[in-house]
């Protein structure tokens, strides 16, 4: 069975020191929704945020350095954010659009 710590190595290993995107889902405090969605905005890695319905309230999509620094972002600057109740974090492996542009695939 995999550990927590094989994961992350396999995750470091994949990729590296590579520009990583990712989207973060949040469950917040409802009541807290329009404050948390408004401070996570601000910070510089973050490029998109939406509240929105369903089994999530806040989606946001980063870009990060590297697989560590989204890490690093989760844990120190999300997680303690007061009214979050859950993240879960999806990394993207590739892109076929983006901001309206279709990417090129090999």
């Amino acid at each position: 069975m995999a550990t927590s710590g094989d994961m992350e190595q396999a995750l470091t290993a994949l990729y590296g020191e590579d520009q990583v995107a990712a989207i973060i889902t949040l469950k917040v405090d409802t009541k807290e929704a329009d404050r948390i969605a408004t401070e996570i905005a601000r910070f510089d890695t973050i490029q998109d945020v939406f509240l929105v319905t369903g089994d999530t309230d806040i989606i946001a999509k980063a870009r990060f350095p590297n697989y560590k620094g989204l890490k690093d972002f989760v844990l120190n600057s999300l997680a303690p954010i007061t009214g979050v109740k859950d993240t879960k974090t999806l990394m993207v492996v590739t892109t076929y659009k983006e901001s309206g542009v279709k990417k090129p695939t090999s």
